[in-house]
Order: C-alpha cells, then structure tokens, then sequence
C-alpha cells in the first residue's frame, strides 16, 4: 500500500485513501524545512491545534495532491496534466455539516482518482449557470419535515421555478442525508434527483438515501459513482508518488470511527429543588486525546441503552438474552449485550416497522403500516419492547432482529464550554427525557445514560461534530444575539466564555428563557457576572410560567424589536439554539416581522434579507 511520508510533519498520507490516520498531534516543523520564516511560523501555528478532522481533511488534500500531481522529494509538485483533468462538482446543502464534512471527503476521493473538482455550498451556485455543469454529484440533508437545509432554501425555492435551465448535458448522482424517524425521509434528495430529471440530466448512478448512520451507505456511493464517472470520462492519471522520510510511529487518531474513552469529572443538577426539569451539567476530560473544538461545535456521546429497557423487550420477545449472535467482525456474542450496546430500542419508525411486520409475518401490522397518521399516532411514546409486546414475534430468533432494528446511534449534544477557558475540558448542558407512556416508564437513551450510569471517573466514547454554519463572526468587533431556551442555552455559554478569552470587542445579547426565574436560570450566576464584567452587555429573560399568561423569547424579541434591528444594520450575528418544532419557527418568523417594522421593508422583502443572512452565516441555526 503506497504512502507518501512528510518527514517530521508527522503525518502519514495513505494514497488509497483506506487506512487510518497516523500521527496525533502533528509535530512542529524543523527551523531547516524548505519555507520561509513567515510560512513555518504559520504552519506551525496550524499543525499545534489541529483537531482529528482537521488532520483528517489534510490526509485527504495531501493524497488528492499527491495522486493527482505527483509528490518528488526536494522538489516543486506541479500537477500533472491539470488542465486535462475532467472537471467535477460537487453541490452541498448542508444543516449541520453533515453533508458539507462528506463533501470534502468526495473531494479528495475524487481528486485521487484524476479529476479536477470543485466543491460549491448550495447558497453560493447560481441556478441560471447549472447547466454549464458537465459532472454533477450532489450532497444534501433534509431538515425537520422535509424541509432544505436554511442556507439551500433560496437554492431549492429557483431549483423548483422557470428560472432553472434545461440541463441535458449534465451527468448527476445524488447522495442524500436524512433521519427515518421522520416522515419525508431524505426528501429534499429525492426532489434534487426528480428535478433534475425534469431538466433534462442523465442520471448515471442511483441515488442512495442515508439515514443517521450515514458512513457506509455514503462510501458505498461514492465508491460506486466515482467508478462510473471513471468508465465515462476517463480522467487523467494521477503520477506516481515518491516515498520521503520515515514518519514518526503511529498514535491513536479519535473521532467518529474511534471514539476517545473520556473519563466525566464532575456532573450537577442545574435545576433548582421543585423544577419539574433536570438539567445536567456534565464536565468531561479530553487530557491525552489529541482533540480540540471550537465554539459552536457539538460533542458525540456513545450510550448504552438502560437495563429495564433491554429486560422489557426480552420479556416481550420472549428471548432470554444469552443467545449468542455474529454482530460484527465478532462470531459470538450475547444477545443481551449486542441490545445494550448497538441497537436502537427507542426510536419506532416506518420503516423499522415495516421490516418488523414482513419479519414477524404480521400482515395485520404490515397494512396498519401504509397509513402515516396511524404510524404517527401509534409510535408516540412507544419503544420496540411496546411494539413487540403489542404485535408478537411468533417465534422470531435473536439473530433476526439484527437485521431488523436500526444500530444505536451517539446522540450530539451542544457544547457549552471555550477550550480557551476550559483546556482539555468539554462540558455538556443535558436536559434529561423522562415519562410515562403506555404502561411503563420511558426515558431518553444519552439523557439518562448521562444522568444515571455515566459515573465520575467512568469513561464513555466521545467524539466532536464541527459544523461550520454555526460559528462566532472572525471579526470580533461586530456584536452578537443568542436566543437559547431550556438547554438551548449551551453553546451560548461557550459563545460568551470564547469572547471573553480571546478579548472580543462587539457587544453580546443573550436571550434567555424556561419555565420559573426561581428554579430554571440556567447558569444565573455565570451571567450576571459576565453583566457585571462587561463580556455580557444586554441580558432578556422569558420565564413563561412565572406569570397567568406565558411568556416565550420570541415575544421578547417582538418586545426588543427596535434594538434588535439596530444592532442587526450595524451587522450582528443573529443565533437561535434549541427546540425546531414550534421555538425555531416562532423565532423566525418574529425576526422576519421586526426586520419588515424597523427595517422599512415589505415582507417580502424582509424574508431575503434573513435568508441573505443565512447565506453570509451572520443567522445560525442549532436546532433539534
């Protein structure tokens, strides 16, 4: 397996683009490395902070570099036949980086294999010019019910009109990104795909819709599609790369496909005694990974389902849960062990169901399952120990299951710490999910798995997800709004700690709100100390049961309406964190109504300027 070595960089480039990463952290660069002072000075500024998918992206950009031009020791590496090599883009529409992380991936793949590629974010792609397109390979996820991803709605609002042009000489494969446990499941790939077929393009490989656990069905893709561009259009061969010097001996690279073991150091109750909330506020170690974060960023927590929920489901399968099952590279292993720790109990979907229905032969179900309200209805408060329960197996062994039940995903949660003010810390802001339903007490997987097993001093796998839509403006002179309610209030108190420990000039509002002043101020006297400080400038509340009538932030915004749109005309950035299905959109829409009062604009109007701020990232959206 070729590898192209640079030297006391310390990281080693596979050029078949398949095995692991090598060394972590990067090394500095020698005084004697062949780059002015200005260069190593900035190099090394990088490669001391660079995070695992940073190292990661520069794997892929060095192996498209050396595939494609050739790398020569001691010498120049122009790359060769440039401008021979067929043109490729690749459009993303991207909610929280998902789709933007793959992009890149797609890049250096493809770049590997000869082809001069363009990366383009769906908010910058001129829709009258898609059809100078020649090779076209789209990434997108769909957000909530069926919507685009914020910053693709302006794409997708031309990409549906008259204004689209005929496309028949543009090739396409679409990639979608989505979750089945909603309803319109990978939508917005599936009309990107038809779209495009009104328009005129080939499609030269099937689409692939990925849920949650998206890496594999995305690999899969994009080995399959860049295979059938290579049989169309024959890109130019990439030169031969030479070996340089040894690199240092590997260290482990954690990220998503090998989380870091962190050990919890600390853990509280935010609520006060009496709230009818728990909210956690967990603090974990990251000292020996290697890893860092930026604000805005969310951490990933591998959880373990609970035991009663493991039990009940045993129960109603009428399984013991010793049976031994192959999961994996494993031949054997319990059953028991294989429900705690890789399969979704939680999460009743569609699709799931369905699957469940053809295995259990249960035509019943099986019909029940063709009618979105009843599956609506029905999977409300339900986990798969309700359904088993409800429609038996009739005899299903342990091992069908495995191909039945979707795998137990890491849930993200924000992150509400600096690493300026927290070195080798993350903290986490967790807002346990308990209830009852249907007969039993039912509770959110990572929440509780937080909350109640996740002991001080005990590791769990983490991971970081960086999303780039959601990050505090470069100049730090130009002031910001944050609206967080509930546990929404997370990556703000990383956003207020990251501009006060790199000295950030432009003023700060938070917009805040829960259900009682008395046992929910998440985090009061942080902020009233950071008021007192100055980091903290302008600080609203809303807490909607402390009065008859309740009280949300949107109805502050309406209230701050004229100040909000001064400060946005002198160029805040505008931030909204925490629950998508009524918060978000009331929220948006207030922002679009103050904008048209104070902004002397028609609602039309208005409605541009919020997505223009989308496009230039000045609104960021971390909702769930």
């Amino acid at each position: 397996m070729p590898l192209v070595h640079f030297g006391s960089l310390g990281l080693q480039v596979c050029i078949d683009g398949f095995s692991p990463i090598s060394t972590m952290p990067i090394q500095q660069l020698p005084s004697d490395a062949p780059f002015t002072p200005e260069q190593l000075q900035s190099l090394n500024s990088v490669f001391s902070t660079a995070s695992s998918e940073q190292v990661f992206y520069l794997r892929g950009f060095l192996s498209g570099v050396a595939s494609v031009g050739g790398v020569t020791a001691g010498a120049s590496a122009p790359v060769a036949a440039a401008s021979a090599a067929t043109p490729l883009t690749i459009l993303f529409g991207s909610e929280s980086g998902n789709a933007e992380g793959l992009a890149d991936r797609l890049k250096a793949q493809a770049s590997k294999a000869g082809f001069k590629v363009k990366v383009v974010d769906m908010a910058d792609q001129k829709i009258e010019q898609l059809d100078k397109i020649e090779n076209l390979l789209i990434l997108v996820s769909t957000w909530g019910e069926g919507d685009p991803p914020g910053r693709a709605e302006d794409f997708f609002e031309k990409f549906a009109s008259d204004v689209a042009p005929k496309m028949s000489k543009t090739r396409f494969s679409i990639c979608a990104l989505g979750d089945s446990a909603y309803a319109d499941f990978c939508e917005m790939g599936k009309i990107a795909d038809n779209r495009l077929i009104e328009l005129g393009a080939e499609r030269i490989y099937n689409r692939v819709d990925c849920d949650v656990d998206f890496d594999a069905p995305y690999q899969a893709w994009a080995d399959g599609v860049i295979g059938k561009l290579k049989e169309i259009c024959k890109p130019a061969a990439g030169g031969a790369p030479v070996a340089m010097a040894p690199a240092a001996v590997a260290a482990p690279v954690y990220g998503k496909s090998n989380p870091f073991p962190a050990p919890l150091l600390n853990k509280v109750n935010l609520n006060g005694t009496g709230s009818a909330k728990e909210t956690i506020h967990a603090e974990i170690s990251l000292e020996g990974s290697g890893l860092t974060y930026e604000a805005g960023d969310a951490l990933a927590v591998v959880a373990e389902n609970a035991a009663d929920l493991v039990e009940a489901f045993l129960k109603a399968a009428k399984l013991e849960g010793r049976e031994n099952v192959a999961f994996g590279d494993e031949l054997s292993v319990p059953f028991e062990q294989v429900l705690r720790t890789k399969l979704d109990l939680r999460t009743v979907t569609k699709l799931v169901l369905k699957k469940y229905a053809k295995a259990s032969a249960n035509d019943d179900l099986l019909e029940k399952v063709e009618d979105k309200k009843w599956v609506d209805d029905y999977s409300w408060g339900r986990d798969w120990a309700d359904v088993v329960a409800d429609y038996p197996t009739h005899g299903m062994g342990a091992g069908e299951f495995l191909t039945i039940l979707r795998p137990l995903s890491p849930r993200l949660y924000s992150i509400a710490s600096s690493i300026a003010a927290h070195p080798d810390e993350v903290h986490l802001t967790v807002g346990t999910v308990r209830y009852e339903a249907h007969g039993r007490a039912k509770k959110g997987v990572c929440s509780t798995y937080i909350a109640d097993l996740w002991n001080e001093g005990e590791t769990a796998g983490v991971y970081f997800h960086h999303n780039k839509n959601f990050k505090l403006p470069a100049d730090k002179s130009l002031p910001v709004i944050m609206v967080g309610p509930g546990t929404g209030i997370a990556p703000f108190r990383a956003f207020v700690e990251e501009r006060a420990a790199t000295e950030a000039t432009g003023k700060n509002w938070l917009i805040f709100g829960d259900q009682h002043y008395s046992t929910d101020f998440l985090y009061q006297t942080e902020w009233q100390e950071h008021l007192k400080n100055g980091v903290l400038t302008k600080l609203d509340v809303a807490f909607s049961r402390d009065q008859p009538e309740k009280i949300y932030v949107q109805d502050r915004i309406r209230e701050q309406g004229k100040e909000i749109w001064e400060w946005l005309d002198r160029g805040a950035y505008f931030y909204v964190c925490g629950d998508a299905t009524r918060m978000a959109k009331d929220v948006h829409q207030a922002l679009i109504t103050l904008i048209s009062e104070y902004g002397k604009m028609d609602v039309k109007e208005a409605t541009a300027y919020v997505k223009q701020m989308q496009k230039d990232r000045r609104y960021g959206r971390d909702v769930y």
